[in-house]
């Protein structure tokens, strides 16, 4: 029961060994990753800023496809996702988004790498902005962003996940060569 403008938003508690996080999906696409751990109220706060009046639906079938996909990348079997996403955020941040996609599995890239594939050079601090807003995490891969000193800057989903999503490219890119 979609309405014209609040459609419904449906989640699922993604379980998978020792990680755990809730997933969000329309029908048009994947629209949330939590971060590891983090309780049902981050998936709550954030569709009341990004989907107000929106209904949520715990629908464990509808994400499925997106389960399956996460599951394979965790395993090391994934490297790219064929999934449908739905960006929901400003102009400037779904060009971040896009350009996060554009990094290869196993890559790591710099804020000011981002800013100049997006054309806007002096925007490292707003880069940074859009890419700690990014609603998708692991699927849209704002993980292989580090300091430009190799340093594992901020990440929504904690440094341990993001050395643990790093740990595991390493591995995966270089087992494949």
């Amino acid at each position: 029961m979609e309405t014209k403008n609040k459609p419904t938003l449906y989640w699922s508690l993604f379980k998978f060994k020792d990680w755990n996080f809730y997933i969000g999906s329309t029908s048009k696409g994947l629209v949330f990753v939590g971060s590891q751990n983090k309780p049902f109220e981050e998936l709550f706060e954030w569709a009341k800023k990004r989907f107000p009046g929106s209904p949520l639906v715990e629908d464990d079938e509808k994400l499925e496809p997106y389960v399956i996909e996460i599951t394979q990348y965790l395993e090391g079997k994934r490297k790219t996702f064929t999934v449908p996403f739905e960006y929901v955020g400003t102009p400037f941040q779904l060009a971040v988004w896009n350009a996060l996609c554009e990094i290869p599995y196993g890559r790591t890239t710099s804020y000011s790498d981002i800013a100049n594939n997006i054309k806007k050079p002096a925007a490292v601090r707003a880069v940074g902005a859009a890419i700690g807003a990014n609603p998708i995490l692991m699927t849209v891969p704002c993980h292989r962003v580090i300091g430009k000193n190799g340093s594992l800057t901020g990440y929504r989903g904690g440094l341990e996940m993001k050395t643990q999503l790093l740990d595991l490219e390493k591995r995966g890119s270089s087992s494949n060569e």
